[in-house]
């Protein structure tokens, strides 16, 4: 399903190449939930941005469902991710200005979802998350817990066929935390979704069918 083959991403620092990521081969099939580890700074958060089609690469292949992502238009790039994957951002990136429900709301609307079904969509999330008190508040006024959990609200209600999770439990108790785990193992066994997730957490990479490491922007061998 995804295919990397010899990735590598730099920046120039004072005209010298620094690699953020070097000669990165990675195979992922259809269904598996992959950990990646890593200490920070070797490049996890920016693989998973570029499989996640949010950062561009300078050299390499990424095939997604065979399609070669260099070679098409941004306009239909976007449009692959909107019906592929969710994302769990480390940072939220909740919209400010919408409310907790509007921010839940907004990937089904890009996807042109009737009304209707958008409005049972979002109740049973804000239900299976017990945010529905919190569902006209906007994001200033919730703790950093209750905005990673409506992130990963949102990142799953159009039921993606890849999730990609940056830290997904860093800003939750350990019990909030482990009901994330949870359901991600649930999403990935019962609905077949493909789990990608960078985590500093033994026992969060063990959910993972597979785990990955990274070290000074190369995959290691272990």
């Amino acid at each position: 399903m995804i295919e990397l083959n010899r990735i590598c991403k730099w920046v120039n620092v004072g005209g010298a190449r620094v690699f953020l990521l070097k000669d990165i081969n990675l195979s992922i099939n259809k269904g598996e939930f992959i950990s990646i580890m890593g200490p920070s700074g070797s490049g996890k958060s920016t693989l998973l941005n570029v499989i996640g089609m949010l950062d561009e690469f300078d050299e390499g292949s990424y095939l997604f469902d065979n399609l070669e992502i260099k070679n098409i238009k941004e306009k239909q790039r976007a449009f692959l991710y909107k019906q592929n994957i969710g994302f769990v951002f480390q940072a939220y990136h909740l919209i400010d200005e919408l409310t907790v429900y509007e921010n839940i709301e907004t990937p089904l609307i890009y996807q042109n979802i009737k009304m209707v079904e958008r409005k049972a969509m979002v109740a049973d999330i804000l239900d299976r998350f017990q945010i529905v008190g919190k569902k006209d508040l906007f994001p200033a006024q919730l703790s950093g817990g209750q905005q990673q959990l409506v992130g990963i609200a949102r990142a799953i209600i159009t039921k993606p066929k890849v999730l990609l999770a940056d830290e997904p439990t860093g800003n939750l108790n350990s019990k909030q935390g482990e009901e994330i785990m949870e359901l991600f193992k649930k999403l990935n066994k019962e609905d077949g979704t493909t789990i990608i997730q960078v985590t500093h957490s033994e026992k969060n990479a063990e959910y993972g069918s597979r785990v990955i490491h990274l070290l000074d922007a190369r995959l290691e061998n272990k």
